[in-house]
């Protein structure tokens, strides 16, 4: 089912090395999951959630759902999660990590979740929606599972380019390498919003982001980059450069803060921002 309706870089990409995915990138902020609870008009303790699509591609390895259900406002309000993944390793991962009973995952993908009608009070799609191969379609889907009154939210973590001029330089590296990926940057999905299966099914959205830093070393910078679905292609000679180059920007610092310099932490300056959809 999901092998014509995931996107081929995220299929191979993010089909390996996805210990890696998990262990280095950063989980989200507590104020961006009090929003998202929020927008849910739906009493706490019976909120059904669906994590579409992947950590990567929504539920993925389970970032996302690892924060989502600890959360204070969250951990006692939904009933149950049902997380949709196409990639098999993704899955893997995400079973060995979430051992809460109210929590699943299945294959499947934007498009075709097989998720009953009108079941979901929220659908979250973390770090993922970009990758959407038919928005009008994944539109239509969302609005099939979602009840009268629920909401769509888009969420993503993102390297703050304009946080400091070595995160700037560090993303020109890795980002020559993406090709025609359709990376959040590029603004593409924002095309969901013109479809007319949004357009049937969700009222105007509403954006907010949030920016701060991370702690960081080198290692770190360079691990996240490298989990990147288009940079797991690279060869040996491609990767090594990479590193290299990267490294050289870090190390450069150019409006680098330092947190602790003798251990080699610094600032890492990072952004989340927040789309909420409502359901017509």
């Amino acid at each position: 089912m999901t092998e014509t309706t995931v996107h081929a870089v995220a299929a191979s990409g993010f089909n390996t090395g996805n210990d890696l995915y998990d262990r280095v990138r950063p989980s989200y902020p507590v104020a961006a999951l009090s929003y998202i609870r929020n927008a849910v008009n739906a009493p706490s303790g019976q909120i059904n959630v669906v994590e579409p699509p992947y950590d990567r591609i929504g539920a993925g390895t389970g970032l996302f759902t690892k924060a989502f259900i600890v959360h204070p406002e969250w951990k006692g309000a939904f009933k149950e999660l049902r997380a949709v993944e196409p990639a098999p390793n993704m899955r893997r991962v995400f079973e060995e990590t979430i051992k809460e009973p109210s929590v699943s995952i299945v294959d499947g993908t934007f498009e075709q979740t097989g998720i009953p009608d009108g079941w979901a009070d929220v659908v979250v799609i973390a770090q993922a929606f970009h990758w959407c191969q038919d928005f009008s379609k994944a539109s239509e889907e969302f609005g099939r599972i979602l009840k009268p009154s629920g909401v769509l939210a888009l969420i993503w973590n993102l390297e703050d380019r304009e946080g400091a001029a070595w995160v700037a330089q560090v993303r020109d590296c890795y980002e020559k390498f993406e090709g025609d990926t359709p990376q959040y940057h590029r603004g593409l999905w924002r095309r969901a919003f013109d479809t007319p299966g949004y357009k049937a099914n969700f009222a105007t959205h509403d954006e907010k982001t949030w920016k701060y830093t991370l702690p960081a070393t080198k290692e770190i910078v360079i691990e996240r980059a490298f989990s990147k679905s288009y940079i797991t292609a690279l060869n040996e000679e491609q990767s090594s450069k990479l590193q290299a180059e990267m490294a050289a920007a870090v190390e450069k610092g150019d409006g680098k803060v330092w947190v602790d310099q003798a251990k080699g932490f610094f600032e890492y300056p990072y952004e989340t921002r927040l789309v909420i959809c409502p359901r017509k």
